[in-house]
């Protein structure tokens, strides 16, 4: 239990290799530098940039942080947390998410995330090496 403990904090301190997987409503990053294999599967972290402008609560967000498991052979995907992440950087406390996973929707989010974290070979360079660089290249692809 205790190697889990540090091989996660090991991971959340290891610079992210953010690489932009899709734009669409949010510009989505997969963090290939938090990819771990489970079995048939894979666990990854990912950024959603959010577009500029954007509030909640009348607090303004770049966006936001999930874990999400996915198993590769049987093609699903399950979102296991969100964490808001403020103007500035400061992120919010992960609030779990409660779903089944759910089969990879050709074109989707999930897909394209899935497409690197079950990938078979290293993922390719970083878009981004910061979560500020990630919302300056994302912001700039959501305006076109």
């Amino acid at each position: 239990m205790i190697a889990v403990v540090l091989a996660a904090a090991a991971l959340l301190q290891a610079p992210p290799h953010l690489v932009l997987t899709g734009v669409g409503r949010w510009a989505m990053f997969a963090d290939a530098a938090s990819i771990t294999r489970e079995g048939d599967g894979a666990r990854m972290r990912a950024f959603q940039v959010a577009e500029t402008d954007f509030t909640a609560g009348g607090q303004a967000y770049w966006g936001g942080w999930s874990w999400w498991r996915f198993d590769c052979a049987a093609g699903t995907a399950d979102r296991l947390d969100f964490a808001s992440v403020a103007v500035g950087g400061q992120e919010g406390p992960a609030m779990p998410i409660d779903n089944r996973p759910q089969p990879l929707a050709r074109g989707g989010d999930a897909a394209e995330l899935a497409a690197v974290a079950c990938a078979t070979e290293p993922p390719r360079a970083a878009d981004a090496v910061t979560v500020e660089a990630a919302v300056t290249l994302g912001r700039a692809h959501l305006a076109d």
